[in-house]
This record gives C-alpha cells, sequence and structure tokens, in this order.
C-alpha cells in the first residue's frame, strides 16, 4: 500500500488585488511531495515561487494578496480551512520555513538565541533555562562556533552566513515534518552555500524530514533535489524526475534554462545563450501558452489555446502543445 502524501496541492490560486488589476501569481498549481523528499521549485524571479511557499504557510500579505482558491492538505488536513490557533500551533512546530533574507527575518531588538527559545517555548513544555540550553546545542548542530556567545549577540552583530545558520537552526528547532527553504544561499559566498546545503542535506537525512527547495540556481537543484518542478508566470510548465529533467528536458522554457548554464571547456569568451524577450505581464496574460513569444517552438495552436500537463513518457509532466 502506497503511504499518503505528505503535503498535497490542488488547483491553488493566489492573487494580488492592485490599482493596476490583479495578479495572478500562482495560477492553478498542483503539487505532491512525498515524506522525506526533497523537491526544488525553480524558476526565474516573479514566477510565482514564493508566492507559493508562501500561500503554503498562509503567510500572503492580505490585502493586496488572497488565496483565491484550491487546497493545501498537509497530512490530509486543509491548511487553507484552519482557524488561527491551529495554524499557529503548525507553523515552527510541523512546518517550518527558512526565509530569504536573514536580515528582515529575525527581529533586530532581541538577541538571536531569545528569538529560538521563543520558537521552543511556544510549542513545547520546558523551561526558559532549558530551552536555551537547546537553543546552545542547536547552535552547535548547525555548525556556529562558540554556541553560548552567540546566543547573546542581536542580528547585526552576526554576518550572513551564521544569520542562516541561526535561521537553519529556527527550522529545525522543532523536529518538523516538512522544510520550505526559500532560497537559502542568497547573497552568501561561493563557499558559505555549499556549507548551508549540506547542513540542510545532512539535517533532512537525520530528521526524516521533507523539503521544498525553492532556488532558480540549477547547480543546487542537481546537488540537492529528488524531484523538479518549474514555473513559469504562475504555472506549473514542467514536473520531473530531477536526473530526467536535466537528461531531457521538455519544455522551451527547461530546455532554455539549462542550455544558459556555464559548462567547462567553454571558451571563456563564448557567451551563454539567452531566453530571448521577457515574462509576459501578470496583469494582462496573452491567450494560449504563456511563453509563446519566447518559444522557438511555437505553433498557431500556442497563441489560440492554452496547454494543459501532459504525461509524456518516461515520466514527469510537461504543459506544451508540442506534445500533445
Amino acid at each position: 500500500m502506497t503511504a499518503p502524501p505528505l503535503l498535497e496541492i490542488n488547483d491553488l490560486r493566489t492573487v494580488f488585488d492592485t490599482p493596476a488589476g490583479t495578479v495572478r501569481a500562482v495560477d492553478g498549481v498542483d503539487l505532491v511531495l512525498g515524506r522525506r523528499e526533497t523537491l526544488a521549485v525553480v524558476g526565474e524571479s516573479g514566477c510565482g515561487k514564493t508566492v507559493l511557499a508562501l500561500s503554503v504557510m498562509r503567510l500572503v500579505p492580505t490585502p493586496p494578496g488572497r488565496i483565491a482558491s484550491g487546497s493545501v492538505l498537509f497530512r490530509g488536513e486543509n491548511l487553507l480551512a484552519l482557524d488561527r490557533k491551529r495554524l499557529q500551533d503548525l507553523r515552527g512546530d510541523r512546518i517550518s520555513m527558512i526565509f530569504q533574507e536573514p536580515m528582515t527575518s529575525l527581529n533586530p531588538v532581541f538577541r538571536v538565541g531569545d528569538q529560538v527559545a521563543e520558537l521552543i517555548l511556544r510549542h513545547r513544555k520546558t523551561t526558559r533555562r532549558q530551552a536555551l540550553d537547546e537553543v546552545a546545542g542547536l547552535f552547535h548542530r548547525v555548525g556556529i562556533s562558540e554556541a553560548d556567545q552567540r546566543l547573546r549577540a542581536y542580528p547585526h552583530q552576526l554576518s550572513g552566513g551564521l544569520r542562516q545558520r541561526i535561521m537553519i537552526a529556527m527550522a529545525v528547532a522543532c523536529r518538523p515534518d516538512l522544510i520550505l527553504a526559500d532560497e537559502p544561499t542568497t547573497a552568501l559566498d561561493v563557499t558559505i552555500q555549499s556549507q548551508i546545503l549540506a547542513l540542510l542535506d545532512q539535517l533532512k537525512r537525520e530528521m526524516g524530514t521533507s523539503l521544498i527547495l525553492i532556488t532558480h540556481d540549477l547547480g543546487v537543484v542537481a546537488q540537492m533535489a529528488e524531484r523538479v518542478i518549474v514555473m513559469y508566470a504562475g504555472k506549473v510548465v514542467e514536473e520531473a524526475p530531477a536526473e530526467v529533467m536535466f537528461d531531457t528536458p521538455r519544455h522551451p522554457y527547461t530546455q532554455g534554462l539549462l542550455a544558459s548554464l556555464p559548462r567547462l571547456g567553454t571558451d571563456p569568451a563564448t557567451p551563454l545563450p539567452i531566453i530571448p524577450g521577457q515574462v509576459p505581464s501578470l496583469y494582462d496574460l496573452p491567450r494560449g501558452c504563456r511563453f509563446q513569444d519566447r518559444c522557438p517552438d511555437v505553433r498557431p495552436v500556442c497563441r489560440q489555446e492554452e496547454p494543459a500537463l501532459l504525461t509524456p513518457s518516461p515520466g514527469g509532466t510537461v504543459r506544451c502543445w508540442n506534445y500533445a
């Protein structure tokens, strides 16, 4: 008997109402995440990756944003239908999120040790002293040296790498079932990026946690993910196991993303291929396929009807008329 998925998203639509019109930031996304699985969500800036994660956490700022329709089932429970208390019980305990910019996610007027301890005190029956001792152990576990001293530091006194490690310590403090990591290595140098990714992977394996990794870095995807979802203009355009996507990308957008990666042995003077054009305005989306104006294989039907998600062999799905 197949185990039920940990997370199942059905026809999720998140919009932002603005004076210029309604932005369909997440437009009919379906997603299934298994237990102990790492799923990467990729795409260029503005494709809806972060809004998707915020929708799962129900942290979309309202107004102007709102979840218009759909369901987000976490262990069979629809997160979109929960009252505030139940939602707060789950956040930080069973579901946690690592935000893109730790400097704006940590409160600048409280010591970092107190901020992580507050999370433990919210979800566990323990004393403040015990919580701080647990935080010191967490800091050591995520590679923060001199943990006892770091407990008393304020966010501005720490480097970007240390702040990101503190955000990871906060995310894993209650051993959640699901972690959403939104660009966890943004603005970090290459060495620190590698350390953070290795740390996330190690903690995930130790705790049996599922991970949704939001990124635009396909190198990170190759290193971390078992399965990949590619988003474009608010929609999923391709989904496949990571090795399948890298070997045989199907959607022209995915092909363009992979073609733009630098490769060893290439003449440094040779310019990298680019995807021409730009993402369509989410205020005024074109009829038909949203990638039509940038696609090298556009056909008349692409400008008339939006393609459905198809399932070509050997697995995965693709939203493209060339596979109809």
